[in-house]
């Protein structure tokens, strides 16, 4: 984080890849974003671009992007200025460039202006289903953590010359290429010393250097680059990001490098045609003569020349800007050079010629203009009409509906998606989930959310909700409300995998398809569930995770992680943010012009706590440090306490008529401030100190002292919050700043170090916090173990993984019917790496042979209900076995349907636990509480004279069973006699 809050990128292009980028760099932390694109926004530009409205339509899109962009993270410093280098305005040189959406002639010679002055490039593009990526680094990139997992270290022994042997029992878990060092070693002492060495796995225990013992330890890697201009025709390298997925072979550089590069100069891009496609395929086949080519991935390469799909920008976007953080910081193993992706699966899988006509893609001065061009004006219409559910708001969830805006999802007149969230917006959100922005902090997230996406389009039908999905909300989210969706978008957090497979079996239960998607920090993952096709979400199981990620529910924690999390964010938001605004306003003679240009109450927030920081809070001694420690103490614990339990009552109840304060949902208690307790005063000393130290201020370990100090503090009493006060004064601020200095103090973040209070104020904050929960506390040592696998969500893997999940919905909107055409997808950009496959599909298992049910005692459950059967006679059961009587042995005691519904010889049982008992084989007479027109179970389930039904269609007869696709039999009226 160090080297990203002294970086300075540019970023050329602002369509859709490049405001991605950008907006990926700005949530990452990166110091200064500086756009430049002038060229006016078009109509087709409003496909993807997110933050340009139709009222910019004709402005500058760097000019129209830059205020939204600014308010993504207000620590950012984000501008607009004319392409460094170009003439007229050389402007400071930045340490990385990013060219989107370029002509070829202005990648190579920024390609030579760059890596003449050591200038680190990254060249993106995207063409309808097509993208392409490009790295130069330079010859000196050192990268010091190649995938960003636990170092690796082993102790290794003598072995033959040149070979090392690893004494663990395990797998050491080094690679070819790998770069280590050695120390404590004996006998060969040098080593010891010496950098890193590359090294050559020959085993599971072996490696290539001969060290007679001690420990071997992963290093810095070297991760140079190749200049763009030494690979004619646009390179020759395909990168190494990918397995097993839709990535085609090397023509595909002749094809975009050549061709399409030479179209895009005259006339490619007005219009998509085969006219188009001709003149790209013969310019092609001279620059690639004597190369393989692909003669039908050309042409519809320049189909689609005029695409501009916002799933591909958010995919190659989040991969660019990752690269662009690699660069600056060398972390995480950059790309091989050169990356090219399509998605031509997502076309449709038969009658594309009739589809996809010129008349179908052509312009339509709509904002959908860009999509059109790739799959016609008929898809269009198809995803108006969409309705989706999305389960979540948080950083998924926001990608999700920023997507969903820009594809048109749900924007039609019979259109609609409902996003659902029970969680406020937290200050620690805002880095990772873009659709916020500082003044919607407690407010909540599914409203906040639906009100961004509708302003990206005004189009989109969206709705908000704030129930929690589960089995207590099932009168809310009932049979109608699952009945008329066409599919669900699970944006859940990885903390608790309960609510996951919650939405696959209701998925399952009314045969909608689910796009599951999560993150775990730069790793994600994405899988499609398709109804009657694929096996369902929760068909298979992954391993345990080792790592604890997060994007908790940080107003309701109910477990120490939560609150570790908190603790963390708590450490940052009071002794690392503020003394970046400090040293801002100190350092920066822009800063208030720049701030007061920011929207909403954004000037006055950073204005405030910088006054805060220099006038109100500013202490003249230790003691004023107690003292802030103390009154910060009774704000977090008592006061904010009661200010929450002051909006929500412990006997709160919801819209859906449930208590607030319930399920996950622990209500909280307030504290009382004790100085005579070790843990308050564990807080107090740990805080006043470190604020102690970013005023320069000596301070103390002595507890005694403290304590004493404590005595003599005024905690003014508590009063509910009816407003915020704004009091802010210019004047003030200069002043205090000339006698504070040139910079202010800022601790680091929290390390290993058990001398410097880092630590011991998150243990002591988020303890605090576990008392007001009633959460178990956690000792040092366990906090310092569950805080260092806490992985928050990235912006940059968020967008990727989205990109993904939606690039399947076209699939699903369409239609498609082979299995082949759909992909999972796992991804983790560190390393980098991105493979696909194909879904397992959903198994078929027989039930019954020949006359009778036979084998009935093995129905499976039936993950879509798609059991195939033989029924003996013609598909009827025969009368013995489902006569008056129970015959022996042809029926087993019970019988599962999907749903939960069960059928015994002694009753019927439904998903609510309603029950029926009856005489044995449910003969001529219902017990009491069973009539014979009915019961309606909590799910829907309907028992009826006739036989049991499900909601999905499934129904058991006295000679069948029916299913939602119309497998069974026809018989008499009842079980055993008729019924009158």
């Amino acid at each position: 984080m160090k080297c990203m809050q002294t970086s300075n990128v540019l970023v050329s292009g602002l369509r859709g890849l490049g405001v991605e980028v950008a907006k990926n760099l700005v949530l990452g932390g990166v110091k200064s974003v500086t756009l430049h694109d002038p060229q006016p926004a078009a109509w087709a530009d409003l496909s993807s671009q997110f933050y340009l409205r139709e009222e910019d339509v004709g402005r500058s899109r760097a000019e129209a992007s830059l205020p939204r962009l600014a308010e993504c993270l207000r620590c950012a410093q984000v501008s607009t200025q004319v392409l460094p280098g170009a003439p007229g305005e050389p402007g400071a040189l930045p340490q990385v460039v990013v060219l989107t959406n370029s002509p070829l002639e202005e990648q190579l010679w920024v390609g030579d202006f760059c890596h003449s002055r050591g200038i680190k490039l990254v060249v993106a593009d995207t063409r309808g289903l097509f993208g392409q990526l490009f790295c130069d680094f330079g010859d000196d990139m050192v990268v010091t953590d190649p995938n960003g997992e636990q170092p690796l270290s082993a102790m290794v022994s003598m072995g033959c010359p040149g070979e090392v042997t690893c004494l663990d029992e395990a797998r050491h878990g080094f690679e070819s290429g790998d770069f280590v060092t050695f120390t404590e070693v004996e006998g060969m002492e040098e080593l010891n010393s010496c950098g890193p060495v590359e090294i050559r796995v020959l085993g599971e225990h072996l490696g290539g250097r001969d060290t007679p013992g001690g420990l071997i330890h992963l290093g810095d890697t070297p991760g140079g680059g190749t200049h763009l201009g030494d690979t004619p025709g646009g390179g020759t390298h395909l990168g190494n990001l990918t397995e097993g997925g839709p990535w085609r072979s090397a023509c595909w550089v002749s094809t975009w490098g050549g061709g399409t590069h030479l179209g895009g100069v005259t006339h490619l891009g007005d219009t998509p045609g085969g006219g188009d496609a001709a003149e790209v395929l013969a310019l092609t086949k001279e620059v690639a003569a004597g190369a393989e080519l692909d003669e039908e991935l050309v042409r519809e390469l320049a189909f689609q020349a005029t695409g501009d799909l916002a799933p591909v920008n958010a995919f190659i976007g989040g991969l660019a800007a990752q690269e662009v953080m690699k660069a600056v910081s060398g972390k995480f193993t950059p790309i091989t050079q050169w990356l090219y992706f399509d998605a031509l699966e997502c076309l449709p899988e038969e009658n594309r010629d009739t589809l996809l006509t010129e008349e179908q893609c052509r312009p339509r001065n709509s904002r959908y203009d860009g999509q059109i061009a790739v799959f016609g004006a008929e898809l269009q219409a198809k995803l108006g009409a969409q309705k989706y559910f999305v389960v979540g708001a948080g950083a998924i969830g926001c990608e999700l509906l920023k997507n969903f805006a820009m594809v048109g999802l749900g924007c039609g007149p019979e259109g609609s998606v409902t996003v659902t969230d029970m969680d406020t917006i937290e200050k620690s959100n805002l880095n990772r989930q873009f659709l916020f922005r500082p003044w919607d902090v407690t407010k909540l997230k599914s409203e906040r959310a639906a009100a961004a996406a509708r302003e990206m389009n005004p189009a989109l039908r969206v709705s908000s909700r704030t129930d929690r999905v589960g089995p207590d909300t099932e009168r809310v989210y009932d049979d109608d409300f699952f009945e008329g969706l066409d599919g669900v978008a699970n944006a859940l957090d990885n903390v608790d995998a309960r609510e996951r497979l919650y939405m696959d079996r209701r998925c399952v239960y009314y045969r909608k398809p689910l796009l599951e998607s999560g993150t775990l920090g730069t790793k994600g993952n994405v899988q499609v569930v398709i109804p009657f096709l694929s096996e369902s979400y929760s068909s298979s199981q992954d391993p345990p995770e080792k790592a604890i990620p997060i994007c908790t529910l940080k107003n309701f924690p109910n477990a120490i992680e939560h609150t570790l999390q908190w603790a963390r964010d708590e450490f940052e938001g009071l002794f690392k943010q503020p003394a970046e605004n400090v040293n801002q306003y100190l350092m920066d003679p822009k800063f208030l012009e720049r701030t007061l240009r920011l929207a909403g109450t954004q000037p006055l927030e950073v204005l405030e706590a910088v006054q805060r920081s220099l006038v109100s809070d500013r202490p003249k001694g230790w003691p004023d440090c107690v003292a802030w420690a103390c009154r910060h103490w009774h704000r977090q614990y008592s006061n904010n306490i009661r200010q929450l339990l002051h909006n929500f009552p412990p006997g709160q109840k919801t819209n859906s008529g449930t208590l607030f304060w319930s399920g996950p949902k622990r209500c909280p208690h307030p504290l009382v401030f004790d100085p005579d307790n070790p843990l308050h005063l564990d807080y107090v000393v740990a805080a006043a100190n470190l604020f102690a130290q970013s005023y320069g201020i000596a301070g103390s370990r002595d507890r005694a002292a403290v304590a004493e100090l404590l005595r003599h503090v005024r905690v003014p009493p508590f009063a509910p919050k009816a407003g915020v006060r704004i009091h802010v004064s210019d004047q003030e601020l200069q002043s205090a700043s000339a006698a504070l200095g040139t910079e202010w103090g800022c601790p680091l973040c929290p390390q290993d170090d058990d001398t410097n209070f880092h630590m011991d104020f998150i243990v002591a904050a988020s303890n605090l916090r576990a008392e007001n929960y009633d959460i178990p506390p956690a000792d040092r040592h366990k906090s310092k173990l569950i805080a260092g696998k806490i992985i928050p969500a990235i912006a940059t893997t968020t967008a990727a993984v989205v990109g993904l999940a939606c690039l399947e919905l076209f699939k699903l909107v369409q239609g498609h019917r082979r299995l082949s055409s759909y992909k999972n997808a796992f991804l983790n950009l560190a390393l980098p790496f991105v493979g696909f496959s194909e879904p397992l599909a959903c198994p078929r298992n027989k039930v019954g042979t020949g006359g009778g049910l036979g084998t009935w005692g093995s129905l499976p459950e039936g993950v879509w209900g798609r059991t195939e059967g033989d029924w003996g006679h013609g598909g009827h059961f025969q009368r013995a076995d489902l006569g008056s009587q129970w015959v022996p042995g042809s029926l087993p005691e019970r019988i599962w349907g999907h749903s939960g519904v069960r059928v015994t010889p002694r009753g019927v049982w439904g998903h609510s636990g309603t029950q029926g008992h009856s005489q044995r084989g449910l003969g001529s007479q219902w017990d009491q509480g069973v009539t014979p027109r009915g019961i309606w179970g909590h799910s829907g389930v309907r028992v009826t004279p006739r036989g049991v039904w499900g909601h999905s269609g499934f129904g058991v007869t006295p000679r069948g069973v029916w299913g939602h696709r119309g497998f069974g039999g026809h018989s008499q009226r009842g079980w055993g006699p008729p019924w009158p």
